[in-house]
């Protein structure tokens, strides 16, 4: 990521903050190079194991030019899809969680390597491209389709 477009996701990132001025303060200066965000203003989350979520990434490249923000953490036990505010409320599925009004999320400094783990597999581009949630659900549900064949060998 250009450094233009890395303060370009960093301010559109932090544009969900409480105090943004604050939040970029602490996320340039803590070593982990992450920041707690409110999900629920901008965006939602919506976070798949990560198989069933990479095999949905693999979906979702083959439909669209550019999916919304994705993140992975931990070893790759989870992926989270950035959505459209709101979509956590109403989503139905087993086994995906969803990070919405009133949750907080630990997000990584674009364009920078963090050292918990998490990290961006799509970053932000700061111009508010996020997954519209019609279209993950049939990424799932393809890479379902395909995981459960596979896992039949």
């Amino acid at each position: 990521m250009t450094g233009s477009g890395a303060k370009t996701a960093v301010e559109w990132l932090v544009s969900v903050a409480p105090d943004p001025a604050a939040c970029r303060w602490e996320w340039e200066r803590n070593p982990l190079g992450i920041a707690l965000l409110p999900a629920g203003r901008r965006w939602d989350v919506l976070i798949l194991p990560g198989e069933l979520g990479y095999a949905a990434l693999d979906v979702l490249n083959r439909l669209t030019d550019r999916p919304g923000p994705v993140l992975a953490d931990f070893g790759d036990a989870r992926m989270g899809f950035f959505v459209p505010a709101g979509t956590a409320g109403r989503w139905l599925g087993t086994g995906v969680r969803g990070a919405g009004h009133g949750t907080w999320i630990v997000v990584p400094y674009p364009g920078r390597a963090s050292g918990n783990g998490v990290r961006w597999l799509i970053a932000p581009d700061g111009s508010g491209t996020l997954t519209d949630p019609a279209l993950l659900e049939l990424a799932m549900h393809e890479a379902a389709a395909t995981l459960a064949c596979g896992e039949g060998e």
